[in-house]
């Protein structure tokens, strides 16, 4: 029987940044199916009593400055954890996102993952057009024709139903993984996933 995980993140997410490529490659070990699901961490965090980073105490954001370096360490994954184009807008990013989803699932994790590097190691703007569509280029994938599809009403209606099905669920952060109902939230919680799809 095949496992599915439904997986919750948001484009800008640095710590999706950190989980992602170990979470892809967990869900292939396990031969899980990834639903992947990209949410407006912005509407999601009001819901739940989170605040946007800006609107943190400046301990939390601080000590969010020290957990980065150190998973970044710890993982030895190249990241800048105050980039040059951060905060930024990730839906434009979601929407090309969504539009490779239609090709396939692997073609969808291989966008994230480019979008993440994109950001946290390599300082681009996703939200510029033009960066995305070199972006998907990169990724191998028609970009003309994703960059068109992402324009389209239904896909934004898609990025914002995704956001509304995560608070309807329960999910108050990002990344946020749901196996059987079991909701994980933080890369840091990988762990605990592995073990469920183990089971």
């Amino acid at each position: 029987m095949t496992t599915t995980v439904d997986y919750y993140f948001a484009t800008i997410s640095p710590f999706g940044y950190l989980g992602h490529d170990r979470f892809v490659a967990m869900a292939s070990k396990h031969r899980a199916t990834v639903n992947v699901k990209p949410i407006n961490l912005g509407e999601v965090l009001p819901v739940s009593g989170g605040l946007p980073l800006a609107k943190r105490a400046p301990q939390r954001q601080a000590y969010r400055l020290v957990e980065l370096a150190r998973w970044a360490d710890f993982l030895g994954k190249p990241m800048h954890v105050q980039p040059r184009f951060f905060p930024v807008n990730g839906d434009q990013a979601a929407y090309r996102i969504l539009a490779a989803l239609e090709i396939g699932t692997a073609e969808a994790l291989a966008v994230t993952g480019a979008i993440s590097r994109a950001l946290w190691e390599q300082e681009r703007d996703i939200a510029d057009a033009a960066t995305l569509t070199a972006i998907v280029t990169e990724c191998g994938l028609p970009a003309d024709q994703l960059a068109s599809r992402s324009a389209a009403p239904d896909i934004a209606a898609r990025y914002a139903a995704l956001t509304q099905e995560a608070i309807g669920r329960g999910v108050f952060g990002a990344p946020t993984y749901v196996v059987a109902d079991e909701l994980f939230w933080g890369q840091d919680r990988l762990d605990f996933v592995e073990r469920k799809l183990a089971k």
